[in-house]
This record gives structure tokens, sequence and C-alpha cells, in this order.
């Protein structure tokens, strides 16, 4: 896993007071736009790295994925 891969984890990690918070995070500490943010949260939750490094944050992840899958 890359520093960047373990940053986003850990912004995804935290809990957040309200909408824009997290967005204004994304950009100020990733440097990169939300949306680049999630396509790269959508392939950290199956990499079996990212479960090694936080398995709490990747499982949880993975249960809300498939709950939105199964609602579909």
């Amino acid at each position: 896993m890359t520093e960047r891969d373990r940053a986003v984890l850990a912004v995804e990690k935290r809990s957040w007071p309200g909408p824009g918070a997290k967005e204004r995070v994304i950009r100020e500490r990733l440097g990169i736009s939300p949306t680049r943010y999630y396509q790269l949260l959508g392939a950290l939750i199956d990499d079996p790295l990212a479960l090694v490094h936080d398995p709490v944050t990747v499982n949880r992840l993975r249960r809300i994925r498939d709950a939105r899958r199964a609602r579909r």
C-alpha cells in the first residue's frame, strides 16, 4: 500500500460533523478531488493489503457497499 492509500483509509475512518467537511479535507490533505477519492476508495476496499492494514474500516465499507448493491 502506498502512503496515499493509507491516507485515504485514514480519512474514511474518521467521523465528520457535517456536509462539506470531509470534501474539504480530501482536497486540502490529499490534494485530489472527491470523485478521485471515491474511485481510489472503491479500489482499496477490494485490496487484500488494505484489509490487513485496517480491517475494521475496510470490512465496514464492504458491508455498506454490499447492502447498497443488494437494494438495487
